[in-house]
């Protein structure tokens, strides 16, 4: 399949099984995501892997941030989470433009997630930027979480994805020009 094909196919999957990439197949994919336009080579990013027990502390961490006891539960819908985060290293470099190159290492992740048969979701939410959670994750001064990669088996579909396209003409546009 082409890159091309790829992309037009790929879709989120907010249900998946319980299985999952082992960590050597995911060191493997997050070695390749990690090609991505990088202002500098800061590498301004890092990844968290979660999977059995973390998913539960990230669950109680959440029900704390919202104010409830328990566990939140949505991060146990995946066997594998990926956290997702910046990790601002220079004032040189815009601190947006080192967010979007963690971005674009978890997009790529995804797509490569994705081609490798797995289903994926990214989840974000308010709770992000609560202390409980960012305590779980044991973020540093100039870390900002982004979000989380849930990742696992596609399920066998009784019905075919609908394909949903995007009309790329609406969305590309000539650089205007002046009159006179």
């Amino acid at each position: 399949m082409s890159a091309l094909e790829a992309m037009r196919a790929r879709r989120s999957l907010s249900k998946v099984t319980d299985e999952a990439p082992t960590h050597e197949e995911l060191v493997e994919l997050v070695s390749a995501a990690g090609r991505v336009a990088d202002h500098k080579e800061l590498r301004p990013w890092r990844l968290i892997e979660l999977r059995g027990d973390d998913r539960l502390v990230l669950g109680r961490a959440i029900a704390k941030a919202e104010g409830k006891k328990g566990v939140y539960s949505k991060p146990l819908r995946a066997p594998l989470l990926i956290a997702v985060v910046a990790s601002i290293r220079s004032k040189k470099v815009e601190a947006w433009e080192q967010e979007a190159t963690a971005a674009g290492v978890a997009h790529a992740l995804s797509l490569l997630l994705d081609e490798a048969g797995w289903g994926v979701f990214w989840r974000t939410g308010d709770y992000m930027r609560a202390k409980a959670v960012i305590k779980a994750h044991g973020l540093e001064k100039g870390e900002r979480l982004l979000g989380w990669l849930y990742v696992g088996g596609k399920p066998e579909r009784s019905r075919p994805l609908r394909g949903k396209t995007v009309d790329g003409e609406r969305f590309l546009s000539r650089m205007p020009r002046k009159k006179g």
